[in-house]
């Protein structure tokens, strides 16, 4: 029973390290990246409740987004998803949101404008 017990403390710190090394990797990916300059406050704003609540993001904000670019949306995206705030949140339903925003937003900006 005692070596259970031991076990049990074991996998708690395992997993509690890698959460931590994770979240410590993703700050570290943002900062190397300055992700959290990329994007304007009122495009922030707007992005947000599209990813991680029902919501549309303006051909514009669409601009920035995809200037911040994949790996800072990725990696602010899975920081957000391991803020206690948003435990509540599945995330496998924010992941395909975001996904389905980072794609909508690529083809409107990879499409072509229409001619006047």
């Amino acid at each position: 029973m005692a070596s259970l017990n031991v076990y049990s403390v074991l996998v708690v710190l395992f997993l509690t390290c890698g959460a931590v090394m994770a979240t410590k990797e993703n700050d570290q990916i943002i900062k190397e990246n300055n992700c959290e300059n990329k994007m304007g406050l009122p495009c922030v704003l707007e992005a947000f409740p599209s990813i991680f609540n029902t919501g549309s993001i303006s051909n514009m904000c669409c601009g920035e987004f995809v200037v911040l670019g994949k790996v800072c949306h990725s990696t602010l995206v899975k920081r957000t998803l391991e803020n206690p705030l948003f435990k509540d949140l599945n995330p496998v339903t924010i992941i395909a949101r975001s996904i389905q925003t980072w794609n909508n937003c690529l083809a409107l900006i990879d499409s072509p404008s229409p001619s006047a």
